[in-house]
């Protein structure tokens, strides 16, 4: 038996005998008037693409071996090694900590201020967290929240 493709077949002007203008109108359930489709029930969508052209020819995939797959790998495994080195090396080392001053001194709380503002106040070229903890370590401070004229040792520098 041999079967045709009647898509190519058929005259799409022969099928669709009535004007343009006047669309048949079908009852649908539910009451509502719409007007019925124009294209018969029978014949399938047709879509014209996209706009992206794909090729049409036969690919077929190819099996990547075992040694081609541990060789990626490997260069894989260089690679990031050499990133590492090379960081590791490169003329660009952090700065050394500076170190929290040895003088202290008693300081008052102004309004508005917080033990971050205090520890940059004091000591403005030391570490702000290095010196917050140094502040809560000597005045056996449990949280961070301070009074306004309270009265607190600090390093000074």
């Amino acid at each position: 038996m041999t079967v045709l493709d009647d898509r190519q077949l058929v005259n799409r002007s022969a099928v669709c005998a009535r004007p343009v203008g006047s669309p048949r109108r079908t009852r649908v359930a539910g009451g509502s008037d719409r007007p019925a489709p124009t294209r018969p029930a029978s014949a399938p969508l047709q879509y014209r693409g996209g706009g992206v052209r794909m090729s049409h020819a036969p690919h077929a995939r190819r099996a990547v071996s075992t040694p081609v797959s541990i060789a990626l790998a490997g260069v894989a495994a260089l690679i990031t090694l050499w990133l590492g080195c090379l960081a590791n090396f490169s003329g660009t080392r952090p700065a050394a900590p500076a170190q929290l001053p040895d003088r202290l001194a008693v300081v008052q709380v102004q309004a508005g201020e917080t033990l971050q503002h205090l520890a940059g106040r004091v000591a403005p070229d030391a570490p702000v967290g290095q010196v917050v903890e140094r502040i809560r370590e000597l005045n056996k401070l449990d949280s961070s929240s301070v009074d306004v004229g309270q009265t607190l040792i600090a390093p000074l520098g």
